[in-house]
């Protein structure tokens, strides 16, 4: 299915790569010949959600690439759950990056797109010369329950209160599938509209309503569905958040959510990895304070990523999950200065 990029001109333009295996949509901008950079987007996400980074490092000299994950947009979506493996999305991410030269890029992601972002760079580290991820550290033994739970803050989530902390939500998508996704699908706009919401202070140091998912029966609670809500043009511009919604309601969440049933698969891969998934590459993390669930401030989730990595930046900012929409101008200059100060353009 073709999906229309409002404002897609010569200068930002949908495209597709096809293999035996794959489909991914893409959106491209820049010079054929510029260095790459590479925009992964996050649950639930799409390509577009990239727009001002990409309209901002194609103008700065880079070539900016920014596809719709496998189970997205226009992508690929195989029904089969087991085929939503990070494993599966890196060859996707290998094979569209040959295509396109597979010189030595920039890996940018956001959330799930900060796990693909840094295993590959974990396996394929000839393909990157720099990671920035966004909103979720880099996790070396992969993003997955066993790996994630440890970490939670006991001081916000006492364990016989909230055994999997702000991850239950997590934790009841692998108890309650069909059901999570009933839900979300109720009414697929009012789900997006209310998921993007951006951060606020009041929010640090509370408890995450996403830490009593299977309490409440749900998401959405004993509704069953989002409640009304207007998307919040501050994060996605109205045009943008139409297609976001049309890509949902043409293929509902399943997709996007069957990538938080395959820990197993991704753990394992994960220890493949050369150097017990150490990066050499210069990364640059952006956090985001007022992050509920990711946000490294005040606790020991950052901890396997500085371990991991020889050559790590962290950055904070004011921000809630959504820190590419909610700070669209610092995100992008965050990422230009560690450029700069890296040389990584001329690498």
């Amino acid at each position: 299915m073709a999906f229309f990029v409002p404002g897609a001109t010569d200068f930002i333009v949908p495209q597709y790569y096809r293999s035996a295996r794959h489909t991914t949509h893409y959106l491209t901008c820049g010079q054929a010949d510029a260095p790459l950079i590479f925009f992964l987007h996050g649950w639930p996400g799409i390509s577009l959600m990239w727009r001002a980074q990409m309209d901002a490092f194609a103008a700065e000299g880079w070539r900016c690439i920014a596809p719709d994950l496998r189970g997205y947009g226009g992508s690929s979506r195989p029904e089969d759950e087991a085929a939503y493996t990070i494993e599966n999305v890196v060859t996707d991410m290998t094979e569209l990056h040959d295509h396109l030269g597979g010189g030595p890029a920039i890996w940018v992601g956001h959330d799930w797109g900060s796990v693909v972002a840094g295993q590959l760079t974990a396996h394929h580290p000839w393909r990157s010369r720099g990671v920035v991820l966004t909103s979720l550290a880099y996790f070396p033994d992969a993003n997955a329950l066993p790996t994630l739970v440890p970490l939670v803050d006991r001081e916000i989530y006492p364990a016989d209160q909230y055994p999997d902390g702000q991850w239950d939500y997590y934790r009841y998508y692998t108890t309650h599938f069909e059901a999570a996704v009933a839900d979300l699908d109720a009414d697929k706009s009012a789900s997006l509209a209310s998921i993007f919401r951006s951060g606020t202070r009041d929010a640090v140091g509370k408890v995450s309503p996403n830490a009593v998912v299977s309490r409440n029966g749900g998401r959405f609670g004993t509704a069953h569905r989002a409640p009304p809500v207007d998307p919040d043009p501050a994060l996605w511009p109205p045009a943008d958040f139409d297609v976001l919604a049309e890509a949902f309601h043409s293929h509902g969440f399943r997709p996007p959510c069957a990538w938080y049933l395959n820990d197993d698969a991704n753990v394992a891969y994960a220890r493949k990895a050369p150097n017990g998934g150490r990066l050499s590459q210069p990364v640059l993390f952006i956090n985001g304070d007022w992050d509920q669930i990711c946000s490294i401030t005040g606790n020991h989730q950052g901890d396997p990523m500085r371990a991991a990595c020889a050559d790590l930046t962290v950055l904070n900012m004011p921000a809630g999950h959504w820190l590419p929409l909610e700070r669209k101008e610092e995100h992008i200059e965050a990422i230009r200065t560690w450029l700069q100060e890296n040389n990584l353009k001329d690498r």
